[in-house]
């Protein structure tokens, strides 16, 4: 299962969005990350002696900006008895937009996961990088498609295909020039290939083995030329190791890549994209087998909803942040299960194009 869910994800994303638009006109914004398991009374009593360090400030409006930042930091942590499971990232300061006004706010989060580290600054801006590294996939999977024609190199980081390298082979057609034997012709669409594979397999070393992160490389396409490919020396034995799978494909551009995580769902059943997809599959299912046990579209599904009727709820992240919001708030209170969607996938597209919002349903809805 991932680290965190994508609702985690979606709040996590939104905070940092709120936070980082802010800009001190001097070192006056506080950022204190707490971690998990660390007495909150050892950041109170080093705060309060930040206070007494603050009234040394020479300008008088940067001295008040950040002993009233601090100020703010200390109420807000009187709510917290103790420091949460996974930490506290707590930030605070002016945020006029006018110089010379002042409208102290203060923010805390408990991240999703747990902060391993202590940090106190005060700057022109709020430290985020702790929070946005949290957003970073680290783990990665290689993928390659290839033919005896062109080939392609990518990653799956999350959700998402990145490419990397589109290559084409010199593999003559299958019609020899006049005049040539075809045992000659045969040993130059052979050497051809030869060279073909050896520069997939040099493109492989080089993106592949640098990466951290990496959980595996996923080969495919005709069982022939995989086959071949993977027969012989072409690929060295470290990047070999890192291989965990090849299927059989028919195309080798950016459907064959899709092809190619389709056909590896069993391989990447714990990651984010094959819950995503198998979530909106179960949708799609039930829509063509039994409607009455599934909905969509905004309107629809929130009447739905406010019944008490949808077991779960699919939301597609090209909704505005204020209705995925709504949406959420509603599902909670009914114990409803809410998913989000990216636009990543096929599935992910379709979810998009039918409205934005799907849901299943605890029991069928005749209408």
């Amino acid at each position: 299962m991932p680290a965190f869910t994508e609702m985690q994800r979606f709040h996590l994303k939104k905070f940092v969005k709120e936070i980082e638009k802010h800009r001190g006109r001097h070192t006056e914004l506080v950022s204190v990350y707490i971690p998990s398991g660390y007495d909150m009374n050892l950041v109170v009593n080093h705060l309060s002696q930040e206070q007494g360090t603050a009234s040394n400030i020479k300008s008088k409006q940067t001295r008040e900006n950040v002993i009233g930042a601090l100020e703010r930091m200390l109420q807000h942590l009187k709510l917290f008895k103790q420091t949460p499971p996974n930490g506290l990232a707590i930030f605070a300061g002016n945020v006029a937009e006018k110089e010379g006004q002042q409208e102290m706010k203060v923010w805390s989060l408990e991240p999703p996961v747990p902060l391993k580290f202590r940090t106190y600054r005060c700057d022109k801006e709020f430290v985020v990088e702790p929070l946005r590294d949290m957003l970073e996939t680290k783990e990665v999977y290689g993928l390659v498609v290839l033919d005896r024609r062109e080939a392609m190199i990518a990653l799956l980081k999350g959700k998402t295909i990145i490419p990397l390298r589109k290559t084409h082979s010199e593999v003559p057609g299958k019609t020899k020039a006049g005049g040539q034997s075809a045992a000659r012709f045969e040993r130059l669409r052979d050497g051809a290939a030869k060279d073909h594979y050896k520069k997939v397999a040099d493109f492989m070393k080089d993106e592949f083995l640098k990466l951290e992160g990496l959980k595996g490389i996923l080969i495919g396409g005709p069982g022939v030329t995989v086959n071949d490919f993977m027969g012989h020396d072409y690929l060295t034995g470290d990047v070999k190791k890192k291989i965990i799978g090849t299927r059989d494909l028919s195309y080798t551009d950016e459907s064959g890549l899709k092809d190619l995580l389709e056909k590896s769902e069993d391989i990447l059943a714990d990651e984010d994209i094959s819950h995503e997809k198998k979530i909106v599959n179960d949708f799609l299912n039930y829509l063509a087998k039994k409607p009455g046990m599934v909905s969509y579209g905004k309107d629809h599904v929130m009447r739905l909803l406010g019944m008490g009727a949808v077991a779960t709820l699919l939301l597609s992240e090209s909704l505005e942040d204020e209705e995925i919001e709504e949406f959420e708030d509603i599902a909670k209170k009914l114990g409803t299960d809410v998913r989000m969607i990216s636009v990543e996938t096929r599935e992910g597209v379709q979810l998009r194009d039918i409205g934005k919002v799907a849901a299943i349903l605890r029991y069928e809805v005749i209408e």
